[in-house]
């Protein structure tokens, strides 16, 4: 099950990075509107936003595996219905808005389905290892998309572009299909049983059987309950807080750096090839920094995570000072190598911590500033610039992200075992 998990996120990892140069190129060859590409991109976010925190108390509630892939198979019916409009050339903006809509609301309920998919397949060591093999297939997905979708859209057409994320969708659909989490509770049910009888025959005898043998009933709550109980996982663990809202300070800069960046390259560094050197010299810290988090003598993961972040520094300071080339290129390599340390660990570190009867609603939240705040980063980035200017721009963003995410190891360090009191009979694993 652990290699369909694996063959399955990397196949939907693929399928995902197409979807965004594919849309942008058939949106501007048949309306060469960017206002009209706005409104499709616009038409994925906003129900994505609005729903993920309905994805993670469904995640809590549904099997996870059911969940990722009903989320699949909608994203595959999705694209080829998006394919077959633009290989019969209709390509009506409505269409295509209303089409990208159904993919925001899957993934807002695929998406917090994921970290409890993988809590429940892959044992607890062998976590970290399988969130860097994600990872790593999410990273080169991101960098090979573009490119294949730009190739296939050439060569054929933005509709066969779509056809082939339809069909990766559907891949991955049929690999989630072979996976259930039901098999590997009652292993795990079996392993655990069998030490507590023991445990509970030696000290209460008789009476454990009885408890043993009452049926479970499982308690149903409303989705009001639901969320609030998220929550309250949330604000009891300040660590997580922190880190998450650090995290948002982080994806907000990371869209001014890269609305801000690019024209800066171009105008001032020498052109486009400038900026091709940046991004592919962060793209290679960012896959080396993955593939070293496993194999990282890291004792203190949260402390890891947080200085990576906070790395966002260097390239902020190198834009502002309109850094050359290869300075800039060297700090965003340093970077996202932080990046890819942050990736793993922080899913790893999530999963052993939060209980997985909340993991999903837990991760919506996280999701959800995550999601949020690039895309306004991006929205914003032109405007703040033209009333303050690149330079301070610049320099405040990276002054706020590593202050804000080396400020959230304090609570990080302090109350990284705390939960709420009520949620810590339910910590069983």
């Amino acid at each position: 099950m652990i290699q369909r998990l694996l063959i399955g996120r990397c196949l939907s990892a693929l399928a995902t990075a197409l979807i965004p140069t594919t849309l942008t190129l058939a949106v501007l060859r048949a309306t060469g509107d960017g206002g009209a590409l706005g409104i499709v991109l616009a038409s994925e976010m906003v129900p994505l936003l609005l729903l993920l925190p309905v994805g993670g108390v469904l995640a809590d509630r549904i099997r996870p595996e059911r969940v990722a892939l009903l989320a699949d198979l909608t994203r595959c019916l999705s694209q080829a219905a998006i394919a077959i409009e633009l290989l019969l050339g209709m390509n009506r903006l409505l269409d295509l808005s209303v089409l990208s809509a159904v993919a925001g609301i899957a993934i807002a309920f695929g998406s917090p389905a994921v970290p409890r998919l993988v809590v429940a397949v892959v044992p607890g060591e062998d976590r970290l290892r399988m969130n860097a093999r994600i990872g790593v297939a999410t990273s080169l997905s991101a960098v090979v998309a573009p490119a294949l979708a730009g190739t296939v859209t050439l060569a054929a057409g933005p509709g066969w572009a779509a056809a082939l994320t339809a069909a990766l969708f559907a891949c991955s659909a049929l690999t989630l299909g072979g996976i259930s989490t039901h098999a590997a509770a009652q292993v795990k049910a079996a392993a655990h049983g069998q030490e507590a009888a023991h445990v509970k025959a030696a000290a209460h005898g008789q009476e454990a059987a009885h408890v043993k043998a009452a049926p479970h009933v499982k308690k149903v709550t409303s989705f009001g309950r639901d969320v609030a109980e998220g929550w309250r996982e949330v604000r009891g663990r300040r660590w997580f807080l922190a880190c998450t809202l650090a995290h948002g300070v982080w994806h907000f800069m990371a869209g001014l750096f890269l609305t801000l960046a690019p024209m800066t390259a171009v105008r001032e560094l020498g052109g486009e090839v400038s900026w091709t050197v940046i991004v592919q010299s962060g793209t290679v810290g960012l896959v080396l920094g993955v593939l070293a988090a496993p194999r990282l003598p890291i004792r203190r993961p949260l402390a890891v995570v947080q200085a990576g972040a906070a790395c966002y520094l260097l390239p902020m300071v190198a834009l502002a000072v309109t850094a050359p080339t290869a300075v800039m290129a060297g700090a965003y390599f340093v970077a996202m190598f932080g990046l890819g340390l942050l990736s793993p660990l922080w899913e790893t570190v999530v999963a052993d911590e939060i209980p997985e009867r909340a993991l999903g609603r837990v991760r919506s939240f996280d999701q959800l500033i995550s999601f949020a705040s690039r895309p306004f980063g991006l929205a914003v980035a032109a405007p703040l610039a033209g009333v303050t200017g690149v330079t301070a721009l610049a320099l405040t963003g990276g002054v706020l992200v590593a202050a804000a995410n080396l400020a959230a190891i304090l609570p990080s360090r302090s109350s990284l075992r705390e939960a709420p009191t009520e949620a810590a009979p339910a910590r069983v694993k």
